[in-house]
């Protein structure tokens, strides 16, 4: 691939540019914020959001979509859930059917519960059927910009399309998986962020590490039971996107939605919390999300119902736990 397009220069969005840029001869990096793209320019550091790392020369910050997107060959989309479509609005006359769409981007559209991958498509459809691919998996930004190693899956509905992406940019740190499931990798993806949430409620409340492994276990039985009800594979829920993604954002202390799980279970009021980050939690929207999912498909979640309970309905954490505990007792 010699010129890649990230839509997105969160922390996520730009430690793929760092990564990606080691296999294409230029990375355009767009950024929605333009006193942080000057930043960028001048010190290669993206000190709003991963500080830290710093850019490699033939990674290009820049505010205009159109200059990113014209030429690429591949765009990545990395933007919060809820203003992928807006992005992809202003996408859709600058881009063109040979172009690869891969969504980076872990979450749900609220209003109308579309996986991001169908927002993708809903958008662009009207001018052409775009070339589309997933990437999710167990990554936390820091590791992947300082060349830890690391394990993804692309998932997309073309196999072909898939190994392309797979022998494209794979790196001796950097290791891809192929699925075809685009379901299944990508609600792993967004409701692992609804455990995580509660994993940081258990943290925060002291409950201890047997607590944690429960509500993991339980976790990913939710998870792969709502997922299968809309298509998903089970054994892709097993995987890097679906178990993998779940352990380590549950356990992980650079997890954003875990992070608002142990400030709620310590007693901090979720506004307060919002206020304090500067990065979107996709979990607090998505658990919105898969509650009504499950509500439509008949699919008991009582993890998710009891996070949104906290989230939504300001249910004590405590009593939260207390309820999930003291539930009709069944065969597991």
């Amino acid at each position: 691939m010699q010129r890649i397009a990230i839509i997105g220069a969160g922390g996520w969005g730009t430690a793929l540019s760092i990564v990606l840029a080691r296999n294409a001869e230029q990375v355009r990096l767009w950024v929605y914020e333009p006193d942080l793209c000057e930043r960028l320019r001048a010190t290669r550091i993206n000190d709003l959001y991963l500080p830290g790392s710093s850019l490699p020369e033939n990674v290009v910050p820049s505010t205009d979509l159109c200059e990113v997107i014209a030429g690429a060959e591949v765009v990545f989309t990395v933007v919060p859930a809820d203003y992928l479509r807006s992005v992809c609005q202003r996408m859709a006359p600058l881009a063109g059917p040979e172009q690869i769409f891969v969504s980076a981007t872990k979450g749900l559209e609220s209003r109308t519960l579309l996986r991001m991958s169908e927002v993708i498509t809903e958008t662009l459809q009207a001018r052409f059927q775009p070339k589309l691919a997933v990437l999710s998996g167990p990554t936390f930004s820091r590791e992947v910009a300082r060349g830890l190693p690391t394990a993804v899956t692309i998932a997309s509905a073309d196999e072909a399309l898939a190994r392309q992406l797979q022998h494209r940019f794979a790196h001796s740190t950097f290791r891809f998986y192929t699925n075809t499931d685009v379901v299944g990798v990508e609600l792993g993806g967004a409701l692992k962020n609804v455990i995580a949430i509660a994993a940081g409620v258990c943290e925060g409340l002291n409950l201890g590490s047997n607590a944690v492994a429960a509500l993991v276990t339980r976790g990913l039985t939710e998870i792969t039971r709502l997922a299968c009800a809309y298509g998903a594979r089970r054994e892709t829920l097993t995987g890097l996107a679906g178990l993998g993604d779940l352990v380590l954002t549950c356990t992980g202390v650079l997890s954003r939605n875990r992070r608002v799980g142990v400030e709620l279970g310590r007693g901090r009021r979720l506004a307060e919390i919002l206020e304090s980050m500067h990065m979107v939690a996709e979990g607090i929207s998505t658990t919105a999300a898969a509650v009504e999912m499950a509500r439509q498909k008949g699919v008991e979640m009582p993890i998710a119902e009891q996070m949104y309970a906290v989230l939504y309905e300001n249910r004590p954490p405590l009593d939260a736990v207390r309820e999930l505990m003291e539930r009709r007792l069944k065969a597991e």
